[in-house]
């Protein structure tokens, strides 16, 4: 019998032999192999009749039945409501094509959106691995591509929830990735090219638009670049994240009469979060579909009216307990980059995976951070993107609520920071990047006329 560890040895060196693109393309392969098996598995839960098939979508499928079954995009609760800007449009329009081709809440509807989550989750590998190697080589890169293709969390919101998060982190993680070179980049039609695919973003996930500013500033003010120049091309972008979003704010206003760019749902989000009630159990529960009190509120003021409601409630709160918000607002903080809630035992029985998930998310947030001061020590510039993205986009989340599903979307930059800590506790030397052959050279642009290069 041959040696494991020989024959590990010769597949490692048979890997790094081959070439970029290959080894991409085996990479994507495991993932999407992997995800495909969770999507077998899950089928029976999905399509469950419970709640109205809440399990399918819960309000995105609900909208998107209505799509379906030609009622236009409303109701985002399983009774009849009316016109909704609740949720964004991009994923759901793609569900309610998938109802209209092979039926609300079937099977086949359930393993055909999940294997397309599946296949996003899988693609994203490729900015993930670009952009790593664009800011800390391609040592790192591969094995932030290897770690997002066998990520736990990104396995399980792509190929067992169905929801936007693997259609966001793929369009959002090569924005990501354009932005690093945005700099780089005078053509005007590059520009509005990146803020046409934000702006498609933000039609799966609107959280993404907090960091668009950050990346056009990044950007304007990179070292050498032309402010001129940066200033009028910055412009552009913006001019075509606009003509992306138009529309949709237009249909908007022409259904709900209200100026809404993309959803209207903060404060259906912010109110359960900050009433004083639920947020020692973490329970969110308390607004529809799942409260029949609210359900029924929501049905009869209209979702405009309702909330407004929601608005006035959390603001009289903020008003009236401060100190209170502010210790909920660091609880949400410490929660989001830690997996802790609670330790209250009848908390802990609701939630059995609340331990393990825990030690997990603190392992992440470690080794992030170490990634994160690494990165900076050797390459300011290339770390800057990171840590404004992490100091900037869970901003809504801290002053709401947070789940795992809010991070999910800046996930990928996540993992390449990881990455970058696990090689540094090996003693992994900027030399050794800048001796790697295959490391990309970025070339000099009226943006770095004084020859530096970013590592």
């Amino acid at each position: 019998m041959e040696n494991p560890a020989l024959l590990n040895n010769v597949l490692v060196r048979w890997f790094r032999q081959k070439s970029t693109s290959t080894q991409l393309s085996v990479l994507i392969f495991v993932a999407l192999a992997l995800r495909l098996i969770v999507v077998a598995s899950v089928i029976p839960h999905t399509i469950a009749p419970t709640d109205h098939f809440a399990e399918f979508g819960w309000e995105v499928g609900w909208v998107a039945r209505s799509i379906a079954t030609g009622h236009g995009f409303s109701s985002p609760f399983y009774p009849a409501s009316g016109p909704t800007a609740l949720v964004p449009p991009l994923f759901t329009y793609l569900l309610a094509a998938v109802f209209r081709a092979f039926g609300p809440y079937t099977a086949v509807s359930a393993v055909t959106i999940l294997s397309i989550n599946s296949i996003f989750s899988a693609l994203t590998c490729v900015p993930v691995y670009f952009s790593t190697r664009y800011a800390m080589g391609r040592r790192a890169a591969m094995l932030a591509a290897w770690g997002w293709a066998l990520y736990p969390f990104a396995i399980y919101f792509s190929a067992a929830r169905v929801w936007e998060y693997a259609l966001t982190g793929l369009l959002f993680t090569t924005c990501f990735c354009l932005a690093q070179r945005l700099h780089h980049q005078q053509s005007k039609l590059t520009w509005l090219g990146f803020g046409g695919l934000y702006g498609i973003a933000a039609l799966s996930n609107p959280s993404v638009l907090s960091v668009f500013p950050v990346f056009l500033l990044l950007a304007i003010f990179a070292p050498g670049c032309q402010k001129e120049w940066g200033l009028r091309n910055s412009l552009i972008a913006i001019l075509g994240l606009i003509a992306v979003l138009a529309p949709w704010t237009v249909r908007n206003y022409r259904a709900l009469h209200v100026l809404v760019p993309i959803r209207d749902g903060f404060w259906m989000e912010a109110w359960p979060g900050n009433d004083g009630n639920t947020f020692e159990s973490n329970d969110h529960t308390a607004r529809p579909p799942t409260s029949p009190v609210e359900l029924q509120k929501f049905i009869a003021h209209g979702e405009i009216a309702y909330l407004a409601e929601d608005r006035a409630l959390t603001m009289d709160f903020i008003h009236r307990h401060p100190l209170l918000f502010i210790k909920f607002t660091l609880h949400r903080v410490l929660s989001y980059w830690t997996g802790y809630w609670s330790f209250d035992s009848a908390y802990l029985r609701d939630q059995p995976t609340e331990i393990p998930n825990m030690f997990f998310s603190i392992g992440l947030t470690i080794f992030m951070l170490i990634g994160a001061r690494r990165l900076w020590l050797h390459d300011k510039a290339a770390a800057l993107p990171y840590l404004l993205l992490l100091a900037i986009f869970p901003i809504p989340y801290y002053l709401t609520h947070v789940i795992p599903d809010y991070r999910q979307p800046i996930e990928p930059e996540i993992i390449a920071l990881v990455s970058a800590g696990i090689l540094s506790l090996k003693r992994f030397r900027r030399s050794s990047v800048e001796a790697d052959p295959q490391r990309e050279q970025r070339p000099l642009t009226p943006c770095s006329r004084t020859g530096r290069r970013f590592a």
